[in-house]
């Protein structure tokens, strides 16, 4: 199921970058176990043609900024391009319940480009969580912004309840022995070879909004150790059923593939928030 990857680095930052759209922007998340904030710079470069801006720009990157997580709105695919999250041992734990929230439509997101209920009755796709509730107890209010369909996907219901929940519930117990776990989750949309010899990208979409449906997940996992030290562990799933008798660890990945398939970058901005890549193992398939 690929090579597995892990690296450790020093630190006490996690820094996230895209581009997304005509903007250049970077995103650093940075926390403690109170807060998450988000410090956003973009830079627009704008022909010098006098008026090109007058009525306004057609699209640029949503960036939306809830109380249990950040993610990037993809209009396109009706969903999250990434969602991004910061766990530790309090944040995990609380009263939160799930009993009070229901999935709900995103309002600001645009009548045109957002999902509805109504796109999933019937289709056979479960509502994906990409941050997960109980990855809020500590809040209420950070439980039911998880139930907002801007942070969810159609994924298919033996993955979603049985592999995807296994891996969800491992990066909750990691928060035991770190000092705070980073988590982007994000869909990935990949490549095949169709009878004809030549590579395709092909997905389903569900619903009269035409939610797009991925053909795999990422989960890009950062653990920032009491010591200081970062350690990466990027997976990728197939939305598909997979055997719940598969370790976890035949799901890691380089994170190469995941940057380049999903059109973001993890290490190199890790790299310049610390500044120090103290090793690089890989092996096994």
């Amino acid at each position: 199921m690929g090579l597995r990857g892990k690296a450790l680095l020093s630190g006490v930052s996690l820094a996230v970058g895209a581009a997304l759209g005509a903007a250049v922007a970077g995103w650093r998340l940075r926390g403690d176990p109170g807060s998450v904030w988000v410090q956003a710079a973009a830079e627009l470069s704008v022909p010098p043609a006098a008026g090109v801006t007058r009525f306004g720009l057609p699209g640029f990157a949503q960036l939306k900024s809830r109380e249990s997580h950040v993610l990037s709105y993809d209009p396109r695919l009706r969903g999250p391009a990434w969602v991004l999250e910061q766990l530790n041992a309090e944040r995990v734990q609380g009263t939160a319940t799930r009993q009070s929230c229901d999935f709900r439509e995103d309002e600001s997101v645009h009548h045109y480009h957002r999902a509805g209920n109504s796109d999933y009755l019937g289709s056979g796709f479960d509502r994906g969580h990409l941050a997960a509730a109980a990855n809020h107890r500590w809040s209420q209010k950070a439980m039911d912004d998880t139930f907002l369909l801007s942070n969810v996907c159609p994924q298919n219901p033996h993955l979603n309840r049985i592999t995807w929940n296994k891996l969800e519930k491992y990066c909750r117990g990691l928060t035991k022995s770190n000092k705070n776990v980073y988590v982007c989750t994000g869909p990935l949309f990949l490549p095949r070879m169709e009878p004809d010899g030549k590579m395709y990208v092909k997905y389903q979409v569900i619903g009269k909004n035409n939610v797009a449906v991925p053909t795999h997940f990422f989960k890009v996992v950062v653990l920032e150790k009491f010591s200081g030290e970062l350690e990466l562990r990027p997976y990728i799933m197939p939305n598909s059923p997979v055997d719940e008798n598969t370790p976890l660890e035949r799901f890691l990945v380089p994170i190469e593939r995941i940057e380049r398939a999903a059109g973001l970058l993890f290490v190199p901005n890790l790299m310049k928030s610390t500044n120090k890549l103290q090793a690089i193992t890989a092996g096994g398939k």
